[in-house]
C-alpha cells in the first residue's frame, strides 16, 4: 500500500534550480513534489543576485560550470519567448583600465573560445567610447560578448515553477526538512515542519542549505561544506537606468567577477556586488564598508554613475564551495539521492541547463519516460507590463477587466488586476514580497511607501486565510500590524 504524500521524486528547494528541475520533470511520467522552506518560490540566492546572464567566458574550461553556462545562455532566450519572462540580451564588457592588464584580457577571450562562447572579441579605446560613453576615462580596451544578456530572475523562477505546476508538480510552502533517512526498499522518508513525506528520488536543491542536507545522508567520507558568500548591491532609481547600455565588468579577481554595473529589465540600473565569506546562512544584511565598497568600485569601469537616484540597497548569498565547481550528480554512496548543489554564479544562467541535466538524472532513477506532447503544457503567460504595453493595449485590458485602470502601485504602474492575477496564480503570492517578486510593486521610487496598506487590503480580500493583522512581508515572523490605535484604550472602544 502507497504511504500518503509519496512520489517518484521530491525536490528540496524552490529557487531557480530546484523549479527549472521540477519544469523539466513535469514533462515526464514522474510524480514530484517541491518542499521550500521559506513561504514561496524565489526566496533565497535567486532573489538576490545580479540577474545577468553570463556569455560563459568566465569559468575554467572543461568543468560543468563552463559547460552550463554556455548551453544556459543559448537555452535563456528562446526559452524566454515560451514561458514569457523579462529576458533582453545587450551584451557585456570587461573592461580594462590599464594596459599592464591587457593580458588578463586576452586570457578571458582564450578561455572564453575555448568554453564555446560565439562571437568574442577585443574592442579597443576609440569603439569602446563609442560603445559606451560612459566608460572610465581611464579605460584601455574591452572584451565584448555580445551573446550576454539580463533576466528578471522573480520572473524567471515564477514562469518556470507556474509551467511545472500546470504539467502537476505540487508545491509545499513552510515545509523545511528536518530529518532524512533511507528505508531498506531504496525509497526515502523526509520528516518535514508540515508533516512526513516518502521519495524514490530526492533532488537536493537547497542552496546555502545544500550541504547540511547532503550531509544528513552521507557517510563521513563525503561531507561537503558550503560557505555563504554575501554580495552587496546598490539599486539606483530608472532615472539612471540609460546610464550604460551593457552589462559593464571589472576584470575578475579570485572572489568574484567585481563590482558590475548594468541595466535592469525593470529599467533600473544595479551596482555590484561584493565578496564575502560569512558564517550566517541568513547573513543578508548589508553594512556600510560593503555598500562604501561599491560606491568605491564602479567608478572603477564606469564614470559619474548617478549614486544620488539609490533607492535601496540589498545583499544575497552565494552557495561557495572551495572547489568553484557545482556539484550536480547522483551521490555514489546514496543510490537515489540527487545533489544541485554549489550553484553561485553563473547558476542563475546555467539553470534551463541545469534543470535539464538534473531531471534527466533524477527520471533515470525512477523510470520515467517523457510524456506525449499532446500532454504537456508547453507555454505560459507572464503578468501583463504596463509600461511595456502603451496606453492603446493598456485601455484594452481595462475594457476585459477594469481593475486594470486602478493603479496601486504609482512608482511602478502596477494595477489592482495584475496584484490579484500574481495571487491566484499556482503557485501564488501569499506575502508583500510575493507580490512584489511577481509584480514590482513596491520596488519604485517609495518602496513601498504609497502602495503597501493598499496590497495588504487585497491580500486580506483575496486569500480566504488572510486577515489585515496576518499579512506578513515574507512569511511566518514579518507580520507588519501588531495592534490598532484603539488597543490602548482596552474592551471594546468604539
Amino acid at each position: 500500500m502507497e504511504e500518503p504524500n509519496s512520489y517518484d521524486v521530491i525536490v528540496i528547494g524552490a529557487g531557480v534550480s530546484g523549479c527549472a528541475t521540477a519544469r523539466e520533470l513535469s514533462r515526464t511520467t514522474a510524480s514530484v513534489m517541491v518542499l521550500e522552506a521559506e513561504d514561496d518560490i524565489c526566496s533565497g540566492t535567486s532573489k538576490a543576485n545580479s540577474a545577468i546572464v553570463h556569455a560563459g567566458y568566465d569559468a575554467q574550461p572543461g568543468t560543468l560550470m563552463a559547460k552550463l553556462n554556455v548551453e544556459g545562455n543559448s537555452l535563456m532566450f528562446e526559452l524566454a519567448k515560451k514561458l514569457d519572462f523579462p529576458c533582453k540580451r545587450i551584451g557585456s564588457l570587461v573592461v580594462c583600465t590599464n594596459e599592464a592588464d591587457r593580458p588578463g584580457l586576452l586570457e578571458l577571450l582564450e578561455r572564453g573560445r575555448k568554453n564555446g562562447v560565439p562571437d568574442l572579441r577585443i574592442v579597443e579605446r576609440d569603439e569602446l567610447r563609442q560603445m559606451e560613453p560612459n566608460v572610465s576615462d581611464d579605460a584601455v580596451a574591452a572584451l565584448w560578448a555580445p551573446t550576454a544578456g539580463i533576466v528578471n530572475p522573480f520572473d524567471l523562477t515564477a514562469a518556470l515553477a507556474e509551467n511545472a505546476a500546470a504539467n502537476g508538480v505540487k508545491f509545499t510552502f513552510n515545509a523545511p526538512v528536518t530529518n532524512i533517512e533511507k528505508n531498506e526498499d531504496g525509497t526515502f522518508e523526509l520528516q518535514t515542519t508540515r508533516g512526513m513525506f516518502h521519495a524514490r528520488c530526492v533532488v537536493n536543491a537547497a542552496g546555502v542549505y545544500a550541504d547540511l542536507v547532503h550531509n544528513a545522508v552521507s557517510p563521513e567520507s563525503d561531507q561537503m561544506k558550503i560557505v555563504p558568500r554575501r554580495g552587496q548591491y546598490l539599486l539606483l532609481d530608472t532615472t539612471a537606468g540609460a546610464h550604460v547600455k551593457h552589462v559593464v565588468f571589472a576584470l575578475p579577481t579570485k572572489m568574484g567577477k567585481g563590482v558590475l554595473v548594468a541595466p535592469t529589465t525593470h529599467g533600473n540600473l544595479i551596482v555590484g556586488p561584493t565578496a564575502e565569506d560569512i558564517d550566517d546562512r541568513q547573513g543578508t544584511d548589508t553594512t556600510a564598508a560593503g555598500l562604501a565598497e561599491v560606491a568605491t568600485k564602479c567608478g572603477i569601469t564606469v564614470k559619474d554613475v548617478p549614486l544620488r537616484e539609490v533607492i535601496t540597497s540589498f545583499s544575497g548569498l552565494r552557495a561557495h564551495r572551495a572547489e568553484h565547481e557545482f556539484l550536480i550528480g547522483e551521490n555514489p554512496a546514496v543510490p537515489g539521492f540527487v545533489d544541485c548543489a554549489a550553484i553561485e554564479s553563473p547558476g542563475l544562467t546555467a539553470s534551463p541547463a541545469i534543470g535539464r541535466m538534473v531531471a534527466g538524472i533524477a527520471a533515470r532513477i525512477v523510470g520515467a519516460e517523457e510524456r506525449p506532447a499532446e500532454d504537456i503544457v508547453e507555454t505560459r503567460r507572464g503578468i501583463p507590463n504596463l509600461d511595456e504595453a502603451g496606453l492603446e493595449e493598456w485601455a484594452k485590458l481595462c475594457e476585459k477587466d477594469p481593475r486594470y485602470g486602478h493603479v496601486i502601485c504609482r512608482c511602478c504602474h502596477v494595477s489592482e488586476a495584475q496584484i490579484v492575477d500574481a495571487i491566484h496564480r499556482v503557485p501564488g503570492a501569499r506575502s508583500l514580497d510575493g507580490v512584489k517578486r511577481r509584480t514590482a510593486a513596491q520596488m519604485g521610487r517609495c518602496q513601498g511607501g504609497f502602495c503597501t496598506p493598499k496590497i495588504m487590503e487585497i491580500l486580506s480580500r483575496e486569500l480566504d486565510d488572510v486577515q489585515m493583522e496576518t499579512v506578513t512581508k515574507c512569511g511566518p515572523g514579518s507580520t507588519l500590524i501588531v495592534g490598532t490605535p484603539k488597543d490602548s484604550l482596552g474592551g471594546d472602544a468604539k
